[in-house]
């Protein structure tokens, strides 16, 4: 189809034992010294002519060359750690595991986030700043985390937070990290950055008591996950694996974090009250029942409601209550 991105498959390769070949190498070029100094011994000794010489000098020295240009294809790569190769422009091939290995010399190592010593940005925030500096033309395989400090964003009520997060991720096909985006380590930060920003404005940092909505605040742990599945498939793309995200900072921001405050301590004091009041008339139930039911003294409605009234202000008062002793008829 017209315009399609053309795709590459991932292609392992096999090299070489890099000790057996630097071993054939050296013997090569051991073979071209000899050739050059005992075609020099002989042309001395009249053996041979000057035509035999140069063409003696002129074998081992392409030889020796040869072999010197061949040890250029000598790689070392440590534990979790790859290499992409290209050849003549074209994708070559990719190796996965450890070890001294030798491979086509005219090979070169893909690496577009080292293209003119340009370093990696790191994520913070809005405003990244170079943390992770020049990498040569290896690619880690290792467990590696993202820090994307707080930034500000509005919720699903218009109210503005700061968020912060941090991902655990690694490269899973550094050949699709390679060849598929320009700098692996900044696609993943940008996404890393849009995907927390979209997720923030889905929800509110907080909902009402009894509420069964999701919010940023009671649903932490939901909300991360939901920000790990989107930014998984932004970056499938990409050859990277998102093993987990979490929320590390959250909170109002600072221009109306004091007026939040105020807001949750009167709520907290509403349902305070209401917890108070709603146990004080219990008691004020069962003790006029016990008292019924005991006979302990009749009380019409008016001096029950006088009761009540007492009760329920020594049971609601923010201040412990004075008695008063009447000395004299209850009526």
């Amino acid at each position: 189809m017209k315009g399609e991105e053309k795709r590459v498959e991932e292609k392992l390769l096999h090299p070489k034992s890099g000790m057996v070949m630097l071993s054939i190498w050296i013997l090569v070029m051991v073979i071209a010294i000899v050739i050059m100094v005992g075609g020099g011994i002989l042309y001395g000794r009249g053996t041979i002519g000057n035509a035999v010489l140069a063409v003696s000098e002129m074998i081992g020295a392409i030889v020796f060359t040869g072999a010197v240009i061949a040890m250029a294809g000598l790689k070392i790569l440590n534990p979790n750690e790859a290499i992409v190769f290209a050849l003549f422009g074209k994708y070559y091939g990719t190796i996965k595991k450890e070890g001294f290995f030798w491979v086509n010399p005219f090979c070169t190592a893909i690496n577009p986030s080292t293209r003119n010593g340009m370093p990696v940005m790191t994520a913070k925030g809005s405003s990244g700043k170079s943390e992770w500096g020049i990498s040569d033309k290896k690619v880690s395989l290792k467990t590696m985390t993202l820090n994307n400090e707080k930034q500000k964003v509005n919720d699903e009520l218009g109210n503005p937070v700061e968020i912060g997060a941090v991902v655990i991720w690694k490269v899973i096909d550094p050949t699709k990290a390679m060849i598929n985006v320009e700098n692996y380590k900044n696609y993943l930060s940008i996404q890393c950055d849009a995907i927390i920003r979209n997720t923030a404005r889905c929800y509110p940092y907080d909902t009402s008591a009894g509420g069964d909505e999701k919010s940023l605040r009671g649903s932490s742990q939901e909300i991360a996950d939901i920000m790990c599945k989107e930014l998984q498939k932004k970056v499938e793309e990409a050859g990277i694996q998102i093993q987990e995200v979490r929320i590390t900072h959250l909170a109002y921001a600072p221009e109306i974090a004091s007026a939040m405050l105020q807001r949750q301590q009167a709520a907290a004091i509403i349902d305070a009250r209401q917890k108070i009041v709603e146990g004080a008339v219990g008691m004020v139930e069962m003790a006029l029942e016990r008292l019924s039911e005991k006979e302990v003294v009749e009380l019409d409605e008016e001096r029950k409601a006088a009761m009540v009234s007492n009760l329920l202000v020594v049971l609601c008062g923010n201040k412990d209550a004075q008695p008063i002793v009447n000395s004299g008829s209850l009526y």
